[in-house]
């Protein structure tokens, strides 16, 4: 069994993005917030990654009001703070500045009872990239229907 749960990847940063480099990290959530997330009542939209005053903020994650909650419920879309260390923090500022490369959540799991996201540094696709991408994607579907026709 893997040793963490896979909630939602995030399809359309992959499809858009050449990922040269993850990063584990953790997320500030209110209680609700996390309840909604343990759902999978939130989407990725077009959600991405800044840097302020020294800190990684995800933007643009919208997570669903809960059902259950009562008046303190959160709002569904605010600026969340990524819990990452200094370092790579400033290892990622240097990138994003020098090379052109943008920071945007990879996939959203759960850790030992604690909600990750994975965020990935990644340099925009040109159109015949994104061409190969699909072309490679239904060769490997065309694949799979054929080896499931076979057996």
């Amino acid at each position: 069994m893997a040793d963490y749960k896979l909630i939602q990847k995030n399809k359309k940063a992959f499809f858009n993005f050449e990922i040269v480099e993850s990063l584990e990290c953790g997320i500030e959530l209110e209680g609700t917030e996390v309840k909604s997330i343990r759902l999978g009542k939130f989407s990725f939209g077009d959600a991405y990654v800044r840097i302020r005053n020294g800190e990684l903020f995800l933007i643009g994650l919208h997570i669903s009001t809960y059902d259950f909650g009562n008046i303190n419920n959160h709002e569904p879309v605010r600026d969340r703070r990524l819990l990452v260390k200094k370092q790579e923090i400033k290892k990622y500022r240097r990138k994003v500045e020098e090379k052109g490369f943008s920071i945007m959540p990879l996939k959203i799991y759960i850790r030992k009872n604690l909600i990750k996201v994975e965020i990935g540094l990644g340099r925009g696709k040109k159109l015949h990239d994104k061409r190969d991408s699909i072309r490679d994607r239904d060769l490997k579907r065309d694949a799979q229907r054929q080896i499931k026709q076979n057996y």
